[in-house]
Order: C-alpha cells, then structure tokens, then sequence
C-alpha cells in the first residue's frame, strides 16, 4: 500500500547521536524507476556518522550547509518490495532485496519503508537473512571495488588491509582469502581475534607496529582509515603494487586523489582512490561467496530502531568488530 505513515529516525541538525529522533513521518512514494522496500533491517556506516555531526565541515558541502537535506539517515537497507513503479523491470512485489542507498543519494535506511533504484539493489539470497544482508551493501561493495582496483588477485599474492576489523575490511578479507592470497590485518588490540578467525595470515596492533616502517612490502594494500602521507603507503608496495583507498582523513583523501594518478603515471606502483558505484557482478559475487560459506558478514552488535541513539553512540567508541545492524520491525 502506498501512502499514509511510518515510524523513522529523523533529525534537523548536526550534532551528537541525542539529535536523532523516532517519529512517524510520510511514507515515501516510489517514482518509476524506483522499489518501495518494507525495511526489514539497516546498518551503520562512516558516511552515517559523518551526516549526522556534520564533521569535518567540509562534508557539509555535501549533506547541506546550514542544515542536513536528508532528514533520515541509513545507506544500507534489506527488506522486501512492495511495490514498484512503472518502469521497474528487474524486481516486483514480493521479492527479498538489499542495497546501498547512498549510491543514489537517497539516504532513508533508519525508516520502515525507502524508496531506491532498481539499479542499486540487489536480490537477497533465501539463506540470508535480512540481518546479514543489511550488513553487506555500503562494506561488502567497496571491498569488491577495492579488491578490483589491483586487477587480478593471484595465489600467493601478498594484501594488506589497513581496519581489517571493521565492515568493509571485514569482507574484503574474506574475499580475497577466497582467491588464495597471503593476507595481513591492520587493526586495533581488540580485533585482533577477529581478522584470525576471519583467515587471516597476519594480524598487525597498529598501536604497537607501523605497517609501513616494518620494511614489509606488499602487492595490494587497502586502507579505510587513510591516516599516513601516501609516500609511507608507497613504500609498502612491491614494484606493479597497488593501493587504494577505501576511507579515512579528508585531508589525505584529498592528498591521495592529488598524488595518486601522477605517482601511478610516473611508477610502477598503482595509487588512488576506490570509487563506490553500482556493480550488479559485485553483489552477484558477494552472493555466491555467502551461500557457498566462503564470506560472513560479521555482525557485532544489534539494536532496535528505538535504540538508534544506543547503536550510534556504540559506533563511535570505535571498538565494534564488522558491523553494527538495526532491525526494522513493527513495535521495536
């Protein structure tokens, strides 16, 4: 049914997680390339935090200047389609599906109905649940991407990925442990047993060991918090490595996507930036590595949507292993 009211995290200015309010709101209405989609879970993401402090100011440009324009926040969304618009041709009412809002810049995932393009989701296998699901889109597709910004992963090939604890390392660990890689994890004390059990060769405590002082060199090295100059990154990299840079600091974001194109250009060595976009191969991949039990999405904590609040405030404590997921149910 389309129409009428629903329940929804919503807030009107940047702050700390005390600015997020339940409260029923409009029903969005799908347009016709779009899926109305009965949310039955999300998760968190870095960009979710980011649009909710409003920090750094730069990202303001982004999420709007005086005051944010998406008033929910939630990139990541598993649910079902109740109904679609008329020029939707790749799902109908009824079907299991999970996505990335951001991709769209539609944004709305902490509600119990979003609207998304049918080009931004994906089908959900039936031996996933919608937790599980909700756990991959933002995380599990940027791992793709980062993994594919190398070209060919080769067994014996040496990785490194700087926050293997979290939700996209998480996944890419995973995935490239699938292609027979030798693999290290960056991460804090506490995840340590995690990047192990997630197959693992190497576990590195970035507070007691300098990844790139060690004299280690690799053939890919993905970064999701980007905190050193890309010169340190590059002489981590074997001759035809590449890194890639999933997420971190601005400021050496920005140094990356100045640097990286003319280091890679002038070298051998591959560096720059990891684009988020729409890949219907990545989640059919991400698809098949789950129901052939090579790839879980780690799920650290759950929380209702009354207790968004609770899940933002765990989320900045930094500590939290893969992902952190909301469930969407009627009363929660």
């Amino acid at each position: 049914m389309i129409g009428g009211k629903m329940r929804a995290i919503v807030y009107d200015g940047y702050g700390a997680p005390e600015v997020l309010k339940l409260q029923e709101v409009v029903k969005p209405t799908p347009k016709d390339n779009e899926a109305l989609i009965k949310v039955y879970a999300a998760s968190i993401n870095s960009m979710d935090w980011d649009m909710l402090t409003g920090k750094p100011a730069i990202y303001r440009l982004l999420f709007g200047v005086t005051g944010p324009k998406h008033p929910i926040l939630g990139c990541d969304v598993a649910g079902i389609v109740e109904a679609v618009g008329a020029k939707v041709t790749r799902f109908q009412p009824g079907d299991e599906v999970y996505g990335d809002l951001s991709i769209g810049e539609k944004f709305g995932g902490f509600a119990e109905y979003a609207c998304a393009s049918e080009n931004i989701l994906a089908p959900k296998p039936a031996s996933m649940t919608f937790e599980q699901a909700a756990a991959i889109p933002q995380a599990g597709l940027l791992a793709y991407k980062g993994l594919q910004f190398h070209g060919e992963i080769k067994p014996g090939n040496k990785v490194l990925f700087n926050g293997a604890g979290g939700g996209a390392g998480s996944f890419a660990l995973q995935m490239v442990k699938s292609m027979g890689a030798e693999v290290t994890g960056v991460d804090s004390a506490v995840k340590l047993e995690t990047m192990l059990s997630l197959g693992a060769d190497h576990v590195i405590d970035y507070t007691r060991e300098d990844f790139t002082k060690n004299g280690k060199r690799y053939d890919l090295i993905l970064d999701v918090v980007a905190n050193r100059s890309i010169f340190d990154y590059k002489r981590s990299l074997n001759p035809n490595g590449s890194f890639g840079v999933i997420g971190g600091s601005i400021g050496r974001i920005i140094q990356i996507a100045l640097l990286g194109p003319l280091i890679s250009r002038l070298g051998d060595k591959k560096m720059g930036i990891v684009i988020h976009s729409p890949d219907k191969e990545g989640y059919e991949h991400m698809n098949e590595l789950f129901e052939t039990g090579k790839m879980k999405p780690v799920i650290d904590k759950v929380f209702p949507l009354s207790q968004t609040v609770e899940a933002f405030h765990y989320f900045s404590q930094g500590s939290f292993k893969g992902k952190i997921v909301i469930p969407i149910k009627t009363g929660n």
